[in-house]
């Protein structure tokens, strides 16, 4: 299976810092074309940044997930900010609420979800979102938020849903709002019964592919380490649900990466990605 995207990967954390490039390199013989890094912090997404400059296929997004936006003080936000603007960062992410954990006091995470969605907004960039038990707040603050986005992103796409946990009815309403659907490696799990609907139901010029790396490997590694490589796993099972094949879902899917992340140069295949000038 050739021409497959992950885009949403945390590679330069530490769980891969004995194996990285192994792990790189098993992504590109499982067939992969790029992979997007996204951070979690400002520490995480400086590392991002030097992941994407130092491979031509990787690149990153800049974020606070809600469980470190207590953390967030003015510096790292300046920080933050400053990195947007670096060559190879296509999103804002990884951003949203964490009802579940509540790591942050739910104010902290609102207050820092605003500042990056209007900080995506002013620099047009699209935005990947978390959101864990937290739907009915969620909601909303997309929808006040597309309203003034649209507009500035002139018919472009607004962002992905990252680890989609809604249902099928929740995600048209967000791909009518300007948001892709992202299927995880967890749809091969055999309870996963509604992100299987999503993927089966959803468009397929809606849907994105993504391991999460390193959490939720599929269910042929279960409780193991998860990696790029496996994205390929989530691609097969899309395809036996949507009665298609799994080449199909990969360049339907990896189309539609390009499409939200504005990546050039990315659709003849393994390697087919320009350098950049960093």
């Amino acid at each position: 299976m050739t021409g497959l995207i992950d885009t949403h990967t945390h590679l330069q954390l530490k769980e891969f810092n004995r194996d990285r490039e192994a792990a790189l390199e098993r992504a590109w013989q499982a067939g992969l074309e790029v992979i997007v890094v996204l951070g979690v912090d400002v520490r995480s997404s400086g590392a991002a940044i030097a992941l994407a400059e130092a491979n031509p296929r990787v690149y990153a997004a800049v974020g606070c997930h809600p469980h470190d936006a207590a953390r967030l003080d003015a510096d790292g936000w300046l920080r933050l900010k400053e990195m947007t603007r670096r060559p190879g960062v296509v999103a804002v992410g990884e951003i949203g609420l964490d009802f579940y954990r509540n790591l942050s006091p739910r104010e902290a995470q609102v207050r820092v979800l605003e500042q990056e969605l209007a900080l995506a907004a002013e620099l047009r960039l699209p935005v990947a979102v978390h959101c864990r038990e937290a739907q009915e707040e969620m909601y909303p603050i997309l929808e006040r938020w597309s309203g003034t986005a649209r507009p500035l992103f002139e018919g472009r796409l607004l962002g992905v849903m990252h680890y989609f946990s809604g249902d099928l009815q929740l995600a048209r309403r967000y791909v009518d709002m300007g948001f892709l659907i992202s299927i995880h490696t967890s749809v091969t799990y055999p309870g996963s019964q509604r992100l299987r609907e999503v993927a089966a139901g959803v468009g397929m010029d809606c849907l994105l592919l993504e391991t999460d790396s390193p959490y939720g490997a599929p269910q042929s590694r279960r409780g193991k380490r998860n990696e790029p490589a496996y994205v390929a796993e989530a691609a097969a099972c899309v395809a036996e649900l949507r009665g298609t094949t799994a080449d199909e879902v990969a360049r339907r899917s990896s189309e539609n990466a390009v499409r939200l992340f504005g990546l050039k140069d990315v659709g003849a295949g393994a390697g087919s990605v320009g350098s950049r000038a960093w």
